[in-house]
């Protein structure tokens, strides 16, 4: 721990602050932004438990480190004042429940997919998801690239060109290349905030029923190798996770339909915790409870080591120009292959009129009905399909 730790005493146990972060991981619903929210709201100004400075550098961290932005910072607060071992249990404590939730969504989904009412639920929510989705993409397109004025983009056509880059090579080659963003991220950092050891060396630097416990060893090592990427080069909200994991679950390994992908992103939309822990309903899926857990533990080890390992040193690590320029670019690159992959999935799951009306309501409820969240028009999405296929 460094000294402004040993100086301040936290005013709360280890065991407090692991039932806070178990209590969001069951009732915190809005994704990834909400969720930093809730963070704030609840331990900064209310409780007083973390100081702002302490969540601010997080915050940072977190969004510095690939891997989900939420979880992330969860881990950074419980190491704040506990160290290691707050680290590790405040992050075990946020993933749990909603791992748990997803699992039990699976069982059912794969026991009862394939009847009529269960069909009907996902034919809503798989269009509804894409409207969602499509929002996001826009949003996070104008957090972390610029906004859509002519002197913005002029400013940032760097950013604009790895964003369009990206997007186009995920369009053509329905694969997400990882190669691109390292690539952007470098080009970036050298162009805005070249390291100084590379200024002073520059001449000589070069670049069972249900299937519950049913699985298959090489199809578990696949899911390890496959979700660890994904935990370890994928930079920013939850959401831009799902280019990767299509590349990977859809098109590379074919574990998953186009239909049952849409769907897995559909349950993590309505359940609470991290958008991110879609990949326990993915592994369970393709190789029953051990492939939920290895897909799980997988994608958050890196974001877990990512966190705890650059901590007591982020201080000097924040103020980097050259890391921030490098995630930067990373950022732009990633964002523009979350809207090609939105393309590709949006062409496979808007089947016919009535979905792209779903997808549409969506998009327009979250432009003008700031109040409703995703939950809330995922389960409308859900009864609207049941009662489309009801009576058409």
């Amino acid at each position: 721990m460094n000294n402004n730790q040993e100086v301040s005493k936290p005013i709360y146990s280890l065991k407090q602050l692991i039932l806070y972060f178990f209590k969001l991981g069951y009732t915190g619903f809005g994704g990834p932004v909400a969720l930093v929210g809730y963070m704030h709201s609840d331990l900064v100004e209310k409780r007083q438990w973390i100081s702002e400075e302490e969540y601010k550098e997080g915050l940072t961290l977190a969004q510095l480190a690939p891997g989900p932005l939420a979880t992330q910072l969860g881990i950074y607060l419980g190491f704040v004042h506990y160290g290691l071992l707050g680290a590790t249990l405040c992050g075990i404590a946020f993933v749990i429940p909603s791992f748990i939730i997803v699992v039990l969504i699976g069982i059912a989904y794969k026991h009862f997919g394939g009847l009529p009412w269960m069909q009907a639920v996902f034919y809503g929510v798989g269009a509804a998801v894409i409207g969602i989705i499509v929002m996001s993409s826009y949003k996070l397109t104008i957090k972390t690239v610029s906004s859509f004025n002519f002197s913005a983009i002029k400013e940032k056509w760097l950013l604009w060109l790895f964003y369009l880059i990206a997007a186009t090579t995920t369009v053509i080659t329905h694969s997400e290349n990882v190669l691109i963003f390292i690539v952007a991220g470098l080009i970036y950092m050298m162009v805005k905030a070249p390291p100084k050891f590379i200024l002073r060396n520059a001449n000589s630097v070069a670049l069972i029923g249900i299937g519950f416990w049913q699985f298959e060893w090489e199809t578990l090592g696949k899911i390890a190798w496959f979700f660890t990427k994904a935990g370890a080069f994928v930079f920013g909200s939850g959401l831009a996770i799902v280019p990767f994991l299509h590349s990977g679950v859809v098109s590379e390994y074919h574990w998953l339909s186009e239909k049952e992908f849409v769907d897995a992103v559909a349950v993590a939309m309505i359940t609470p915790g991290p958008v991110v822990i879609t990949v326990g309903f993915i592994g369970y899926l393709v190789n029953g409870f051990t492939g939920a857990c290895v897909a799980a533990l997988a994608t958050f080890l890196p974001c877990y080591l990512f966190t705890v390992i650059p901590a007591p040193y982020f201080k000097k690590i924040a103020g980097n120009n050259s890391i921030k320029a490098f995630v930067d670019g990373i950022t732009a690159a990633v964002i523009g292959a979350l809207v090609g992959a939105v393309i590709i999935i949006a062409s496979r799951s808007i089947t016919d009129i009535l979905t792209v009306l779903i997808a549409l309501s969506a998009i327009m409820i979250l432009i003008f009905v700031k109040k409703i969240q995703e939950p809330y028009i995922i389960l409308m999405a859900a009864l609207i399909g049941l009662v489309l296929k009801s009576f058409c």
